[in-house]
């Protein structure tokens, strides 16, 4: 049985054309943009490197870990080896070892593996009981998954604006969103710093809503010594690869301290099959209790994931200076809106940078400009979610999320990995000061 029954009445599965109210979207027949009204402010992801340069100067990507992986690669190759001799690359038992690391590293008390962080959020949404219809609450301004997990769980978006400092859901703005369907509050931790935890669980409470958190970024991140994912009923985690601990291709995680919510997702990720116990999946013949998918992690994956995770905080110190070195050139630069600030502020706090974004009224023109002189760069999000064409039945109107439609238009990120030399830090940051400089004295 599929997770998602076809309906011709169900909007998300069969999406209506587009109304006055949505934004106009055509495509090619390719499925490609071809065209787009003048205020809708899409704007190309440029990587470096991938064009000649102007004035010849060395490419800077907007991600590589080639260094630090050449760094790792004996521990690596290492724990691929002890795979492959074991001729199990799935069912084995890199994937319990995994889970149990992590769940030292983030005091949860239940960590379940899975092939994708998208994935860990459908299937924690629904071990914890989502139904179909239920409406959950989620940022405007967040990577399409947030949404479309919750569509393929069989919920209802119902969409929340953002603080513009954190980018994170605004609790006064949850708060005058939740209606009669609200059952579950979904924070997104963004960037490099959490959401207002304290304040968004009040208002839950206040609601009796169920609170699963978006921490697919947040790995590392705490609150009053609580790590990201464990302030609800559970959270995710992404190991993509460029994320801060990455796997070499897709993989995910649910974090929980519910041992309900642990063996339902467990049992999910594995066409519902349960009996599930460490470094064990169920057999074939075992019974299915629910209509689960293929969701498993890979032991290759696992096993690359243990390798790193021993040298995260590294990687997370690491980070942590390159944004204080961004912060400290670009803090005065006329033409920047914003630099990241983060929340992190009493005991037992601490915020992680996943990517170091800065806000900019010419930000199409600077990624242009960036690009011919050979620096990447990423562009979060163009697009916010109530405005993406597969929810445009909804009726959401430009202007209804005036913070998340400003990040849309304002945000890019620039180059951030720990292979970036402090030489390519500088040269990013002069190649922005110039080019805003320029255009004030343009204007």
């Amino acid at each position: 049985m599929p997770l998602l029954t076809k309906c011709e009445d169900d909007p998300f599965l069969f999406p209506r054309p587009s109304t006055p109210n949505s934004v106009d979207i055509r495509y090619d027949s390719t499925g490609r943009v071809n065209e787009l009204p003048s205020e809708t402010h899409f704007s190309a992801t440029t990587k470096g490197g991938l064009s000649a340069t102007e004035g010849g100067s060395r490419p800077i990507p907007f991600f590589s870990q080639a260094a630090t992986f050449a760094q790792l690669w004996p521990a690596v190759e290492k724990g691929l080896d002890e795979v492959f001799h074991s001729g199990k690359f799935s069912h084995g038992k890199q994937v319990g070892q995994l889970e149990a690391a992590l769940a030292r590293y983030t005091g949860a008390r239940h960590v379940v593996g899975v092939n994708s962080g998208t994935d860990a959020l459908v299937l924690l949404l629904r071990a914890c009981g989502l139904r179909p219809g239920d409406g959950v609450l989620v940022p405007a301004y967040s990577f399409f998954a947030t949404a479309s997990a919750v569509v393929l769980a069989g919920g209802r978006p119902q969409f929340v604006d953002i603080d513009p400092l954190t980018y994170a859901m605004d609790p006064a703005a949850l708060a005058a969103a939740v209606t009669g369907t609200s059952r579950f509050v979904m924070p997104v931790h963004l960037f490099h710093t959490m959401a207002d935890l304290q304040a968004i669980t009040a208002v839950a409470r206040r609601h009796g809503l169920t609170v699963v958190e978006d921490s697919a970024e947040a790995i590392g991140m705490r609150r009053r010594g609580v790590h990201a994912g464990l302030h609800g009923a559970g959270g995710v985690l992404s190991f993509f690869p460029s994320k801060t601990l990455g796997a070499l291709g897709d993989a995910g995680a649910v974090l929980t301290d519910d041992p309900d919510v642990a063996d339902t997702v467990a049992a999910l990720r594995h066409h519902g099959r349960t009996g599930r116990t460490l470094n064990d999946f169920p057999a074939i013949a075992t019974e299915s209790a629910w209509p689960g998918l293929n969701s498993k992690m890979d032991d290759l994956q696992a096993a690359v994931l243990l390798a790193k995770l021993p040298l995260l905080e590294r990687q997370i110190a690491r980070r942590a200076e390159l944004a204080a070195a961004y912060t400290a050139r670009l803090k005065d630069v006329p033409g920047v809106i914003r630099l990241p600030r983060t929340t992190a502020e009493g005991p037992g706090d601490r915020d992680v940078y996943y990517v170091y974004l800065i806000e900019t009224e010419d930000r199409d023109a600077l990624v242009a400009h960036l690009d011919r002189h050979g620096i990447g760069t990423e562009v979060y999000y163009p697009v916010p979610l109530p405005h993406q064409p597969v929810f445009a039945h909804l009726g959401h109107r430009p202007g209804d999320f005036p913070h998340a439609e400003a990040a849309a238009r304002h945000a890019v990120a620039l180059p951030f990995h720990p292979d970036l030399a402090p030489g390519d830090l500088d040269r990013v940051c002069d190649t922005v000061r110039s080019f805003l400089a320029g255009r004030r004295a343009a204007a």
